[in-house]
């Protein structure tokens, strides 16, 4: 079931777009200011948001740029009374899929949204692949191709991997890729082993020249995506 929350400070609108929303068929989380999005942001993974840009304790630019980072899959659609095309095109620029300018029709948002989840499907994200002409990484068969040639990686380099590339020019700290790399069966990782890891997949992925991965001493690692060295 597809997660969305909604952030709005009117109640009234708010509710209505829960309700909606949860007819449709969705699970519906809603706010009613930025301080408490941000808390429900960090504790669950939304495959959307619907977020308001002037709340009350703060602005829907600075929560999508918190959003982005972390959960780059997440669309974002903006819900607003400014109608400013310099106001539109900062939201595209911070992460936003739309920008609905208010009043709308609750009924052609529905068709929207419904819209945008089936592309999605049709699309196929499920199929999770990154390929740049020079390297290949297919994460959800888990194949990988340097230059056309067949590269042998692990299970865990493969995650390592898609937590990176996933989070481009992002600095990953070492404590968030051990936590992130703690998976549900509990399979430990840790300081020694990340250093192994990320020691051995660049020594794959950087053979034919270029740089994907780059240390920022004294923090982690960031997703470079093949700058020439």
């Amino acid at each position: 079931m597809k997660q969305i929350l909604i952030v709005e400070d009117d109640a009234l609108l708010n509710k209505t777009l829960t309700y909606n929303l949860i007819s449709d068929g969705y699970n519906v989380t809603s706010s009613l200011n930025a301080k408490t999005a941000a808390n429900l942001l960090f504790e669950t993974e939304y495959d959307l948001v619907l977020l308001d840009i002037n709340l009350p304790d703060g602005n829907g630019y600075d929560l999508c740029k918190l959003i982005k980072p972390e959960h780059p899959d997440t669309m974002v659609i903006f819900l607003t009374a400014n109608d400013q095309e310099s106001d539109q095109i900062r939201g595209y620029e911070v992460g936003a899929v739309d920008y609905i300018t208010k009043p709308f029709s609750i009924g052609a948002l529905q068709r929207k949204i419904s819209a945008m989840f089936a592309m999605l499907e049709h699309q196929g994200v499920s199929k999770d692949i990154y390929d740049d002409g020079r390297l290949f990484l297919d994460f959800s068969e888990q194949t990988a191709k340097l230059n056309g040639v067949s590269l042998t990686l692990s299970t865990m380099e493969y995650k390592m991997l898609n937590l990176l590339r996933r989070n481009p020019k992002q600095v990953l700290t070492r404590r968030q890729l051990l936590e992130k790399l703690w998976d549900a069966d509990e399979n430990f990782v840790d300081e020694h082993t990340l250093t192994t890891t990320v020691s051995r997949i660049r020594s794959k992925i950087e053979a034919g020249g270029g740089t994907y991965i780059k240390t920022v001493y004294g923090m982690g690692y960031q997703w470079t995506g093949g700058e020439k060295k």
